[in-house]
This record gives structure tokens, C-alpha cells and sequence, in this order.
């Protein structure tokens, strides 16, 4: 499981998503996101991409422990239905 650090912000999504996409192809599947304090919508922005990544490899990625927050920056956005599993 790859499990996301505390920060995901604008400053720190370009290496977040590079890590993440070597993992996915390495054959991860899940991304724990439980450690995420500090997020911006730069964090959405980085899910996303790796699901389509995953989708792209032709694997599905799950997202568990999203923070109150991030689920609710979700939802404002409309692609809180893409986060789910």
C-alpha cells in the first residue's frame, strides 16, 4: 500500500505524483491517504492523476482514509464519486 506523508500541496505534488506513478507501476493498488494534514486542491489534482494512470495500465486504484476535509474538497468539485472505492 502507498501510504501518502503528511503534506500534498501545490509546493510538493510534482514529486508526490512521480513517486506515486512508479509505485502504481510497480503494481500498487491502494493509496492510504490517513497521513495527509496539509493539503491543498493540488492533492485532488495528484488522486486523480493516478487514477487515470491506473486506469490507463488497465489496473483500478483505491483510495481509503481520505481526511474529512479532502472528501469534502471532493465533493465541492463534483469528483468525490472518483475518490470512492
Amino acid at each position: 500500500m502507498l501510504a501518502l506523508q503528511t503534506d500534498l500541496t501545490h509546493d510538493t505534488a510534482g514529486d508526490v505524483l512521480a513517486q506515486a506513478i512508479d509505485r502504481i507501476d510497480a503494481g500498487e493498488t491502494q493509496v492510504d491517504c490517513a497521513g495527509l494534514a496539509h493539503f491543498d486542491s493540488s492533492a485532488l489534482a495528484v488522486l486523480l492523476a493516478l487514477r487515470r494512470h491506473a486506469s490507463r495500465r488497465g489496473s483500478t486504484l483505491a483510495f481509503t482514509n481520505l481526511p474529512t476535509g479532502l472528501a469534502s474538497l471532493a465533493l465541492v468539485y463534483g469528483v468525490d464519486h472518483l475518490l470512492s472505492s
